[in-house]
């Protein structure tokens, strides 16, 4: 494990230490959770932009065009 000092505003800091307070973790616990968080954030989009750099409009608008052309089954239709 890594140890990091961070400088905070206070006020940023009293709200974080309010939040930690009602969800009943320490700031410590608050802070890994957020920077967790954040990171998760950053890497989805990261994987997502890779995806669609992959993807290829031509192919789907072949499977789209030799897919069946019926009613949507029950369940599935388009709500009004």
């Amino acid at each position: 494990m890594s140890n990091y000092a961070l400088r905070v505003p206070e006020s940023l800091f009293a709200y974080a230490r309010q939040v930690a307070e009602e969800e009943k973790v320490s700031m410590n616990q608050f802070f890994v959770t957020a920077i967790a968080e954040k990171v998760a954030a950053l890497k989805t989009e990261a994987y997502f932009k890779e995806r669609q750099a992959r993807g290829d409009l031509a192919g789907f608008d072949a499977w789209l065009a030799a897919s069946p052309d019926g009613a949507p089954e029950p369940g599935d239709e388009v709500p009004v």
